[in-house]
């Protein structure tokens, strides 16, 4: 008999998306006809482009490819939208070299062109919500964070354009989180809010786990190694497995029956790290077995080595596709 094949968990970034894949390769070789190809063919699934537009833009950060482009079709919405996307990860890998990427940490002048740069973007392609999700990116850079009345300005561009990006609620609720500019709380109820306004089947649900992350790795760097009391208790107490239970609910089994898109793939693996941790093994198993090997860096990244975490608690739990 055959020895069984070693699970092995796959972190592509493009989480399966061959088409992404092959043009962020595109990037590595200074081309960039293949990216006007892809944001071509996306047109305005909102969900699969803000996905692709963030990887491209991580991807062209470190290079020309994005100036390129625009520089030989000034005209470009697509192009200029990713121009924005671009400067808004630059601004932030600045940050980072300033200081573990904090606000305050990148000029105000830098900051505004950037801010700048997503408008024009917005005015460039005005049905894409992109840009404006690349507004409520950069405002956490912001050392004051950005006036309420802007903030809130750019959040209903984007939810005008497209009510249920989860990149855009992701954005701004780690603005409000107490890392940023709120706190612990004000993520709390912006997450809840957006989870029980959501229609079944949305994945805004899950923004409830994203916060849960997103206090865990607050306390754990503000702890310095130190013990936390009760901090045992952040994954399975009884909120958080009422929250875990009620995002599987709503947004898993209120989906189609159908195989998991590449712009789901990072959010399942927030639901299914909080599962695991939780303790709740039904809901695990079902989510490892939606995701197959497909697994992302974060959240996993957070609580130890992703690779021996998602393939100790698959097997821990009985998942066997």
């Amino acid at each position: 008999m055959a020895a069984r094949r070693r699970f092995t968990p796959d972190f592509d970034p493009a989480h399966g998306d061959r088409p992404l894949s092959d043009t962020l390769h595109d990037i590595v070789i200074g081309r960039w006809q293949g990216i006007r190809d892809l944001l071509g063919d996306t047109g305005s699934d909102w969900a699969l482009r803000t996905h692709r537009v963030r990887l491209l833009a991580h991807a062209a950060a470190g290079s020309s490819t994005a100036e390129s482009w625009q520089a030989a079709e000034p005209a470009s919405p697509d192009a200029a939208v990713l121009r924005a996307a671009t400067e808004v990860v630059r601004v932030f890998h600045r940050a980072i070299t300033a200081g573990a990427g904090q606000a305050g940490g990148v000029e105000r002048a830098r900051l505004d062109a950037t801010v700048r740069a997503c408008l024009a973007a917005a005015a460039a392609h005005p049905a894409d919500p992109m840009p404006w999700v690349s507004l409520l990116t950069v405002a956490r850079l912001y050392e004051d964070g950005v006036p309420r009345r802007e903030l809130r300005r750019w959040w209903d561009e984007m939810r005008r354009r497209d009510p249920d990006n989860l990149e855009g609620h992701v954005q701004l609720l780690r603005y409000h989180s107490a890392r940023w500019h709120g706190t612990h709380g004000r993520m709390y109820d912006f997450a809840r809010d957006a989870a029980g306004a959501s229609p079944p089947g949305s994945p805004l649900p899950v923004l409830v786990q994203i916060a849960r992350v997103e206090e865990y790795r607050h306390i754990a760097a503000s702890a310095q190694g130190r013990p936390v009391r009760g901090f045992d208790q952040h994954w399975k107490h009884e909120l958080a497995i009422v929250e875990i239970r009620r995002t599987w609910q709503r947004w898993v089994l209120g989906r189609p029956d159908a195989p998991v898109e590449p712009e789901e793939v990072g959010q399942l693996n927030y639901l299914v790290h909080a599962a695991c941790y939780a303790g709740l093994t039904t809901e695990a198993r079902g989510l490892f077995q939606l995701l197959g090997p497909r697994a992302a860096l974060v959240p996993w990244s957070y609580t130890g080595d992703p690779a021996e975490q998602f393939t100790r608690w698959r097997a821990q739990v009985g998942a066997t596709s």
